[in-house]
């Protein structure tokens, strides 16, 4: 009989609740626990180039935006399993730049494509038969068929343990296509049609959307049902 491995150590600390103490966890157990609660979340398909010039590509959903002034994005890149670097890693660390892409859900195929571990030097970007477009303010390409785009300076990398880090971008250029964003500024959810990426191998769609305006305080005190009025 084969052994089954040890279940995590879990307590009832009321009913129906189930906590889990993370200092007792393995990384794994944490990140079992971490990519199937934090959901959805964006995923970034980062274009570097190496110091010969070299094009990579590879997907993150490790990624948010952190602020807007300056304007901020974050991008969790992991090692590989021996501890060395990846190649987003180091490329930005030898060019100090990148360019995050936005994955539509017309662009999940090449950006599956894009996650493929090929051998070192390959280039994503021609195997998924996607259009490198000229980097405006960095020499890093962006992605012809992304409905957004954008340019990031290197602001600073977080080294925050051995598997993983944390590096911020300044966003110096962007790039959208014509039908997501209007005069005003304002990006079309539905033109944008992001995927957000659940826990496993799962993706979600952007499609089930609603507003819900941050009411007032007012509001909330004289009719607490707009709490939850949707449009």
């Amino acid at each position: 009989m084969t052994a089954q491995p040890a279940a995590p150590p879990r307590a009832e600390t009321a009913p129906g609740i189930v906590t889990f103490d993370f200092a007792a966890l393995s990384p794994r157990e944490r990140y079992k626990l971490l990519i199937g609660a934090v959901v959805p979340r964006p995923i970034a398909l980062v274009t570097t180039v190496d110091a010969q010039g070299k094009v990579n590509a590879a997907p993150f959903s490790f990624f948010n935006c952190l602020s807007a002034d300056p304007a901020i994005l974050a991008v969790g890149v992991e090692y590989r399993p021996t501890g060395a670097q990846k190649d987003t890693g180091r490329n930005i660390r030898e060019t100090l730049a990148f360019t995050v892409n936005i994955v539509s859900d017309a662009l999940v195929a090449g950006m599956n494509i894009c996650a493929v571990p090929f051998e070192p030097g390959t280039d994503e970007l021609a195997e998924a038969g996607l259009t490198a477009m000229p980097g405006a303010k960095v020499p890093c390409p962006w992605i012809g068929q992304a409905p957004a785009a954008f340019e990031c300076r290197h602001h600073t990398t977080l080294s925050i343990g051995n598997s993983r880090e944390i590096i911020l971008g300044e966003i110096v250029y962007a790039h959208f296509r014509g039908d997501t964003v209007d005069e005003r500024l304002h990006v079309d959810p539905a033109a944008l049609d992001a995927v957000g990426r659940m826990g496993g191998h799962g993706y979600a769609t952007t499609r089930d959307y609603f507003d819900l305006p941050t009411m007032p305080l007012a509001t909330w005190r004289n009719d607490p049902d707009a709490a939850n009025r949707r449009s």
